[in-house]
């Protein structure tokens, strides 16, 4: 099963290795990950994907609660979440039927097109692993250029904060 997992840890040298020579130690593997800083610059937020069985899942989750980097660690798949990932796609649009289709199907799935060049165009898409799917399914394969995805970034739903 598919884990969503947010992680608040010390903003310092070594700790994004830490996490990661973990699951590798472990043969776990690691379907996206993103980190950055919070608004407070002692500390990053991590959100992690990965496979497992719930027993599985709970040893992720106690070994890396035994890091000394981790300050709290939030299954966000037990709960009421969103995610959403980053697209930026760049495509080759050689003649005018090329950009219709590309601006037709970026106003379908809320896609804008952040920069355009003489035979190229660059859009941007938010939205979720589906959503980004889906539209790059879409898209002529011989027009993709190249695919950027940032990965999964995911949120509790509601009041609950993982910093509170």
């Amino acid at each position: 099963m598919r884990h969503t997992i947010a992680i608040l840890l010390e903003n310092e040298a070594g700790a994004l290795s830490r996490v990661a020579g973990l699951f590798s130690a472990r043969g776990y593997n690691i379907e996206s990950l993103t980190v950055a800083p919070t608004q407070d610059p002692s500390m990053s937020r991590m959100t992690l994907v990965t496979r497992g069985s719930d027993e599985v899942i709970e040893q992720i989750t106690k070994q890396l609660n035994k890091l000394g980097d981790v300050i709290k660690l939030v299954d966000l798949t037990e709960g009421a979440h969103i995610e959403r990932e980053l697209l930026l796609l760049k495509v080759k649009v050689l003649d005018t039927h090329e950009r219709e289709e590309i601006k037709r199907l970026s106003d379908i799935f809320r896609a804008r097109i952040i920069d355009v060049a003489e035979s190229t165009y660059t859009i941007e898409m938010t939205g979720s692993g589906d959503k980004i799917d889906a539209f790059l399914k879409a898209v002529e394969p011989r027009l993709i250029m190249e695919v950027v995805r940032s990965g999964t970034s995911g949120i509790v739903r509601g009041s609950q904060s993982l910093q509170s």
